[in-house]
């Protein structure tokens, strides 16, 4: 089979790493492989919070022979996304940037709320059509994610920090299950997820879901004990913990169903689920088929599409803050104007990259003024630190902060942006998006009929010029250029000026 009709989606989780090829046909996503590693990088941090050599050396073995799968797949059909472990661990960019070379595709750490987004989306597609409202629990190895929605829509989302693989360690260190742990296991949960009684309550949902590990694994022990096919109730969450108590101990539990695997965390995942049905009077879940690597799949193939939930979500952002829409367009404009000029003088980027970094430049734009609604003075201060500290659905960590930093550098001094200036992409939106406010400072569109930009990368050297007769019509605009010029001065790139 040809790769380039295939998507691959990996799902870098605290208990399980999991990788999903598909092939869209007749619109619908069909499933061509599935492969799950056992990884426990969640039991793998440390009282500091940093990920132990083991854990991450367990973490780039597997990538690698995903990697191995995947070779020859374009950037576009590959998506890899990891969850609450690495957005824990204090030492993250180490395994990152080693796990990106093995695998040879980014990794994207995203926040809760989108892993929550993202599970509703691949839970959603693989449901028939229905009018109900949906709860959905998704429990993890280090968090647990609910969302309520209808249809393919997802209303309210929520990730907390308690997990399968987290409760195990915490509450069966010595993998010994005891009523008194499993009590003091359920109280604890109930304490984390105590807010979720207002958020998820009985009265918001119609039927309840359960996604991915624990859910599923405790669905497949009840059917194979003569419950109802794909459904957990009270009654086998009794018989389950019960089975638990009597065999005191992992090894010497003996119950069908309970992969090797899970048999370390089943005790915590157990505890977590129960106090999830108690909280939110679950009398029965019904195990759903999707998960969080068929959101990310669908959400890859919709990013091809004028639907990308970014695009509405940065437009809800600006509203929210009563940003100047007519501004910011004209702010856009400019600046992509500015941009496609750097780019084409001297590069051969392809033309989807090229669109990549043009759209992100547009959000940058959309956003650089929403911190008007704080401070006028330092606007772009509270612009960024908005963007920096909100969960964006659509949005992964990493390109909340390259969007932040991009609205903290549109003004002002530039030494703060130093790690920064190393990236070239960043550099030239950064350049287009400062000129692009410079120029449009009267809030009106400019003359751009006498600039000629032009960037040589090698050289670390931007050339703006201006033609004698644009700077003698606009010479407020000449004036800030030539100031944005020794602005550039204490950075490693010179911003040259010229009139001719």
């Amino acid at each position: 089979m040809q790769t380039h009709s295939l998507y691959a989606a990996i799902d870098l989780g605290s208990n399980s790493f999991r990788l999903e090829i598909g092939q869209m046909d007749a619109g619908q996503l069909r499933r061509v492989e599935y492969i799950k590693e056992t990884v426990r990088q969640g039991n793998g941090l440390d009282s500091e919070r940093n990920l132990s050599e083991d854990a991450m050396a367990r973490g780039w073995e597997c990538l690698a022979r995903f990697g191995e799968r995947i070779a020859g797949f374009a950037p576009h059909q590959v998506r890899a996304v990891a969850t609450q472990t690495l957005r824990e661990a204090r030492n993250r960019e180490v395994f990152l940037a080693k796990a990106k070379q093995i695998l040879g595709f980014p990794i994207e750490v995203i926040a809760g709320r989108e892993e929550a987004r993202l599970i509703y989306l691949g839970v959603s597609h693989l449901l028939p059509q229905s009018d109900e409202r949906r709860l959905v629990v998704d429990i993890g190895g280090r968090s647990t994610e609910m969302i309520l929605g209808q249809h393919e829509t997802a209303n309210t989302l929520e990730s907390y920090r308690v997990g399968s693989v987290a409760w195990s360690m915490k509450y069966f260190p010595d993998g010994l299950w005891t009523s008194q742990a499993f009590k003091a296991a359920e109280i604890g949960a109930l304490a984390v997820l105590d807010e979720a009684h207002t958020l998820f309550n009985r009265h918001h949902w119609d039927k309840c879901y359960g996604s991915s590990g624990t859910v599923g694994a405790v669905s497949d022990v009840l059917t194979q004990a003569g419950w109802p096919e794909g459904r957990v109730t009270r009654d086998g969450l009794s018989w389950l913990k019960e089975r638990l108590l009597k065999a005191q101990k992992l090894d010497n539990l003996r119950v069908d169903g309970v992969k090797e695997d899970r048999k370390p965390v089943i005790g915590g995942g157990l505890a977590v689920l129960q106090a999830v049905f108690d909280l939110l009077q679950i009398d029965e879940m019904h195990a759903a088929q999707g998960a969080l690597r068929h959101g990310a799949l669908y959400d890859l193939i919709d990013r091809e599409t004028p639907q990308d939930v970014r695009a509405s979500m940065v437009s809800w952002l600006a509203q929210r803050f009563g940003t100047d829409e007519q501004q910011s367009e004209r702010v856009s404009r400019t600046a992509q104007g500015l941009m496609q000029a750097m780019i084409t003088s001297g590069s051969d980027l392809p033309q989807n990259e090229r669109q990549r970094h043009l759209q992100k430049l547009h959000w940058a734009c959309q956003l650089h003024e929403t911190g008007m609604r704080i401070s006028h003075s330092d606007y772009h201060k509270h612009g960024a630190y908005i963007l920096d500290n909100t969960d964006l659905p659509g949005f992964t960590l990493d390109e909340l902060h390259r969007l932040s930093q991009l609205v903290l550098g549109h003004r002002g001094k530039l030494r703060k942006l130093e790690a920064e200036l190393q990236n070239t992409r960043f550099v030239q939106q950064l350049v287009a998006l400062r000129l692009a406010v410079i120029l449009c400072h009267a809030r009106r569109d400019p003359d751009l009929s006498g600039l000629h930009i032009q960037c040589d990368a090698d050289r670390r050297t931007i050339s703006l010029k201006m033609d004698s007769d644009w700077a003698e019509l606009w010479p407020q605009s000449a004036h800030l250029l030539r100031e944005e010029k020794n602005a550039w001065q204490k950075t490693e790139w010179v911003l040259q000026m010229a009139t001719h």
